[in-house]
């Protein structure tokens, strides 16, 4: 990364937990989630007292809502709304030729990891980037979450605004992060204000073969592998 950051307060252990269970959290919910509870609750026991309070607030969500609930209101709020969608590049770029390359550097970062998605996924949703930064390699997904730092703290306000439950989650997330910097602060204020942009030209870019998935040798790539936790299986 061109720009330092401090490193990280909490260990790599606690990473793995936080950044894990927050992939779980923030996916489309459904029965195998639900069955995941204990699992969750587990994890949350090992972390400071602020993050656990985070999660354990979403896990009690989960716990206390009827799923079909559930599942209408994760549409509704990360479907139906810019400032509250889970794709990281889509807060700098919109859909413009820009967030085409900015998903191909995303690819390229995990192509050069071994690491290939799932057809059906975009590299720049938060489930994927927590993922990868908790199972794969901390330091470039921490990275990738520091590149998107502004877009995150826009969706962390917006869905604290909504007083949304999956607030938290992203509210426990950005407590892994250090403090929002000056310049940071100000992209905050400049996507508050004026939103992601809107130019719609397609994210034709993304699929050039240089990066799709046939760019890694066979023996070479490995599927991203769903959230899991350390000693889970």
């Amino acid at each position: 990364m061109s720009r330092k950051y401090p490193a990280p307060t909490l260990s790599s252990r606690e990473l793995t937990l936080t950044w894990q269970s927050a992939a779980l959290l923030l996916d489309y919910p459904d029965e195998a989630l639900i069955g995941r509870i204990p699992l969750l609750r587990e994890a949350a026991s090992e972390l400071p007292g602020s993050i656990a309070a985070s999660l354990d607030q979403m896990i009690v969500e989960l716990e206390r809502t009827p799923l079909t609930q559930l599942q209408a209101d994760y549409v509704e709020t990360f479907d139906t709304r810019r400032r509250c969608n889970l794709f990281l590049t889509y807060f700098a770029h919109g859909d413009t030729r820009k967030r085409g390359m900015a998903l191909l550097r995303l690819k390229q970062t995990y192509l050069s990891s071994g690491f290939i998605l799932d057809d059906a996924e975009l590299p720049d949703h938060l489930c994927v980037v927590l993922e990868y930064a908790a199972t794969i390699d901390q330091s470039l997904g921490r990275g990738l979450m520091l590149d998107h730092r502004a877009g995150l703290e826009l969706l962390r306000l917006s869905l604290r605004d909504m007083t949304s439950p999956w607030f938290a989650v992203i509210d426990a997330v950005c407590a892994t992060l250090p403090p929002l910097r000056g310049e940071e602060r100000d992209a905050v204020r400049r996507l508050a204000a004026e939103g992601p942009p809107e130019e719609e030209v397609g994210l034709a870019p993304f699929a050039t073969a240089e990066f799709s998935p046939g760019a890694a040798p066979e023996s070479d790539r490995t599927l991203l592998p769903m959230p899991t936790f350390p000693g889970a299986r």
